[in-house]
């Protein structure tokens, strides 16, 4: 399914993306040495909650994960990439953390992710992968306008994360979000200009360039959801929703400034 959005869905698909953001940068702040993942996952239970949103995650089902997937956001640590389940785990000073959140509220879904550093130590490979990503995102984001191709983002994205040396997972990449977090069309972070679904006004669109320091295979772990590096390199992740709108691509899940 896709959906395309007129200006009164877009406004609020704009509150949802401010939500996201909001929270995600909270839980950034809060995500110190010796935080424990079931604690961050408890905090945005909470601010969930309290802005009158439903988790897209707790009861999320599909063919891929072990059960429903019973957590309010993927806590992704140093290998795991995608799909971290929090478990009772205390960040480490240098641990690599993937936030991924996506919300629903107004009945429109916004989803985002944040890679980052946790503590003082700063690993340059770490710093490398965060880079690549937040790079790919935004070439990704700058290939999208109406008119444009699905294979248009695709390739700005996976030119990216190519030119700085990665190998790309084609499993998982990008799609579409509404009423409901996985929509069509599918947005590989590789791909052919001019290939694909043509993008137009309304339609709303979740990037997420992620890449793994030295392989493109991943493993599952025991948990039946956590994707890991299969060599146990780390990883990072970066993802925002935009709209399609009539001169090109608007971030929904941008934060706010202070």
């Amino acid at each position: 399914m896709i959906e395309i959005f007129d200006p009164t869905d877009l406004a609020r698909a704009k509150h949802t993306g401010a939500l996201v953001a909001g929270i995600l940068q909270s839980l950034k702040s809060r995500a110190t040495v010796g935080t424990n993942l079931l604690d961050i996952d408890r905090w945005a239970k909470d601010m969930i909650a309290e802005a009158g949103a439903l988790s897209c995650y707790v009861d999320y089902e599909p063919s891929f994960g072990r059960g429903p997937f019973g957590h309010y956001v993927c806590t992704s640590v140093n290998d795991a990439v995608l799909h971290g389940r929090p478990y009772d785990y205390a960040l480490a000073d240098g641990d690599l953390l993937t936030l991924d959140l996506a919300v629903s509220h107004g009945g429109v879904v916004a989803d985002s992710a944040i890679s980052f550093i946790v503590g003082d130590s700063k690993p340059p490979q770490s710093v490398a992968l965060i880079d690549a990503t937040e790079r790919a995102l935004s070439a990704g984001i700058a290939a999208a306008g109406p008119g444009a191709r699905i294979g248009d983002i695709s390739h700005a994205i996976g030119s990216v994360l190519s030119d700085a040396g990665y190998k790309i997972n084609t499993e998982f990449g990008g799609h579409g979000v509404g009423s409901t977090m996985h929509q069509d069309p599918h947005v590989s972070n590789t791909g052919r200009p001019g290939r694909g679904y043509k993008l137009r006004p309304g339609l709303l669109l979740a990037l997420e360039p992620w890449v793994m320091a030295d392989t493109a295979e991943l493993v599952t772990d025991a948990d039946g959801w956590t994707l890991r590096s299969a060599t146990g390199c780390r990883t990072a992740h970066s993802e925002h929703t935009i709209a399609i709108t009539d001169d090109g691509a608007e971030i929904l899940t941008l934060p706010t400034r202070a």
